[in-house]
């Protein structure tokens, strides 16, 4: 179930907000004047979803080349991994 709050109890209950967004790892929506307004999260939190966004757009952009014909084999991807590796790119 997720948290809501005001942005009242924002102002004047940030700490507990805080700690809620840290501990559980999860948002709380801000209502203002009884109307979504606002979603507050911890910085792990939304560096965690925009990793997961980014992934998704790669893995789209990954299918969408596949459904193209521009493939390439694993072994090659790989090679071209390893050498970035090597000359220290990765």
């Amino acid at each position: 179930m997720p948290l809501i709050q005001s942005s009242t109890d924002l102002r004047n209950k940030y700490n507990e907000i805080s700690t809620f967004c840290h501990e559980n790892r999860e948002p709380v929506f801000i209502t203002k004047n009884g109307q979504g307004d606002l979603v507050v999260m911890s910085m792990e939190t939304f560096e965690t979803l925009n990793g997961k966004l980014e992934l998704y757009r790669l893995l789209d952009e990954g299918r969408a080349a596949a459904k193209t014909g521009r493939k390439r084999s694993y072994e090659d991807v790989f090679s071209d991994i390893e050498r970035e590796i090597a000359d220290g790119k990765l």
